[in-house]
């Protein structure tokens, strides 16, 4: 029930068990951080800045000049909070609002700190260190407790989350542990075979292309992709073909492919310009 609200426990039993208001916990503070698709690979610790509310190193948080105490507050008697009663009848009605000359607090500073001119916090920039698990999802949230800002009045301080988002790759797609790429071949390689470069998040491969490799065809490199989360090992990096044809051919590149068409039995247009 918040401040002002109606209390029907002590509509019928008459009482409420004390609240200070003053303790407060600090707040949570979120931090959104980028990083790529290597990062997710590898891992990484990176320091980050945070500004953030801290207890006041000359007063030690209590909002009071040094050398000065805060007094009680003599509205509420240092619970923060006032009651205020009505009886209609056989009902007691109890109203409980917090202590305006106090503020809630329960305390009553009269020479302020000029630090924090009383509210018995500073502001702050510090920097956290963050550890980046592999293999993290991209919106998965880092919970770095009691590195928010401070409490107040002796409350504990709040959590910093850290959100992270993992920027397009210019190559890769991510599929869970799993990573996907398009890579184009000629015509002649997929007919014939050849062996390629592709690339991985750790480098340059060799790959295989059988003879006959149809465009489209899938072929994986187990172990090349991204590591497991919860789980052990890596995944899988899938690449995915595409036969190339040409655009711009030799007049002694069209009379050998035409050849080549009469051997396979294929017919082929001959017109002028169809290579073009």
């Amino acid at each position: 029930m918040g401040f002002g609200g109606f209390d029907i426990f002590n509509t019928f039993f008459g009482h409420r068990r004390a609240q200070r208001y003053g303790v407060q916990r600090g707040a949570d503070l979120r931090y959104d951080m980028e990083i790529i698709l290597e990062d997710v690979s590898s891992g990484l610790e990176r320091e980050i800045n945070v500004s953030r509310r801290e207890i006041c190193e000359v007063c030690n948080g209590s909002g009071a000049e040094p050398g000065t105490q805060p007094k009680q507050c003599p509205q509420c008697k240092g619970t923060g909070q006032v009651q205020h009663v009505r009886s209609t009848g056989f009902a007691r009605f109890v109203q409980i609002t917090r202590c305006n000359a106090c503020r809630g607090k329960g305390r009553i500073v009269e020479s302020k700190c000029k630090s924090c001119r009383g509210s018995g916090l500073v502001s702050r920039t510090r920097k956290i260190s963050v550890k980046i698990p592999k293999g993290i999802e991209s919106g998965s949230r880092l919970r770095l407790s009691r590195q928010g800002e401070a409490g107040e009045q002796g409350g504990p301080s709040g959590d910093l989350y850290v959100v992270i988002y993992v920027k397009h790759h210019k190559i890769f797609q991510r599929s869970n542990s799993n990573i996907l790429c398009d890579i184009p071949i000629g015509f002649t390689q997929a007919t014939l075979g050849a062996e390629i470069n592709v690339p991985t998040l750790n480098g340059k491969v060799k790959l295989r292309i059988p003879k006959g490799t149809q465009t489209h065809t899938i072929f994986r490199l187990k172990g090349k992709g991204l590591p497991r989360l919860h789980g052990y090992g890596r995944g899988n990096e899938l690449i995915r073909v595409i036969v190339r044809t040409p655009k711009k051919l030799t007049s002694k590149q069209k009379q050998l492919l035409t050849k080549l068409a009469k051997e396979l039995g294929e017919t082929v247009s001959k017109k002028k310009g169809f290579f073009k």
